[in-house]
């Protein structure tokens, strides 16, 4: 069973700058939600109870966000707007909430080494808010699946990408096992379009097992002169299995200000209340 996840959130955010400078990019509303707001109920709806967020230095709103709000909720309650109340205290109840502090900006990587003793020797899962997934199954649930069904130590998510675009992401080399799940050989981090030996891109979703945290204790800066978790996650190719699994959905990503409005018109665009609005908006644009 998965039940802990690992979400690192202590980076600066300097693709949304002046937005950021003084609000983390990950409480950056997805239509009416943060965006780690959205990762986090994608590990709820996995089964994931414990969610262990890697913060930096300046980023309190993240958990005042995810924490009780007293004065706010007797606001609520004296205007007796019960709907909003039931939405602020869900966002406290969803889950247990856990925080530890990245103090030095080395990477991914060293993110989730920070995480180590709040994890302790289980399985677990990494979540990137910024990759924002919509699927009808949430796409961690999806991974346990295949984890569950083929005895797998960890668990990549992958997203095939354009060749010209793999110098972005840690890229694999896999043996197909089955629709859409393939044996990990090999892996490279931002390979030049040249040398990468696919096209199979790691999105921001991993199971990992803690056999990672010693990998990454080992491992050296390498791209950028950052501990790359796709490094240390190589180095047990050998003693473990790991498996990529091109997940079913449709990925935005909103770590960058084009991927981030992207991702707010489709999700407003599905919702009930602000679509029809909004898909009138673009008409009327469209035509102009």
């Amino acid at each position: 069973m998965i039940r802990k996840a690992v979400f690192p959130a202590a980076g600066f955010g300097t693709r949304f700058l002046p937005a950021t400078k003084a609000s983390p990019k990950e409480m950056l509303p997805l239509v009416d939600k943060p965006l780690i707001q959205h990762g986090v109920e994608e590990a709820r709806a996995a089964g994931v109870r414990d969610m262990i967020i890697v913060n930096g230095r300046g980023k309190y709103a993240i958990e005042d966000h995810f924490d009780v709000a007293y004065e706010l909720e007797a606001l609520l309650q004296r205007k007796g707007d019960s709907a909003q109340l039931a939405a602020v205290r869900e966002i406290t109840e969803m889950a247990d909430f856990f925080y530890v502090r990245q103090n030095m900006p080395l990477g991914l990587g060293h993110a989730v080494l920070r995480a180590k003793d709040l994890v302790g020797e289980e399985p677990f899962a990494v979540i990137l808010s910024d990759d924002v997934i919509d699927s009808k199954v949430p796409v961690l649930r999806q991974m346990i699946d295949i984890y569950e069904r083929h005895s797998a130590d960890s668990v990549l998510a992958i997203q095939r990408v354009p060749r010209d675009q793999v110098s972005r992401y840690g890229i694999i080399k896999g043996k197909r096992i089955a629709e859409r799940v393939f044996e990990v050989q090999d892996m490279v981090e931002k390979p030049k379009p040249a040398k990468a030996p696919s096209d199979l891109a790691i999105i921001g979703r991993y199971i990992l097992s803690p056999d990672v945290f010693p990998a990454l204790e080992a491992t050296r800066p390498g791209a950028g002169g950052e501990i790359q978790l796709t490094d240390a996650i190589r180095t047990l190719l050998t003693r473990e299995r790991v498996l990529a699994y091109e997940f079913e959905g449709v990925r935005y990503d909103a770590g960058n200000k084009l991927g981030f409005l992207m991702a707010n018109i489709a999700f407003a665009l599905k919702d009930p209340e602000l679509g029809p609005g909004l898909r009138a908006f673009l008409n009327k644009e469209r035509k102009r």
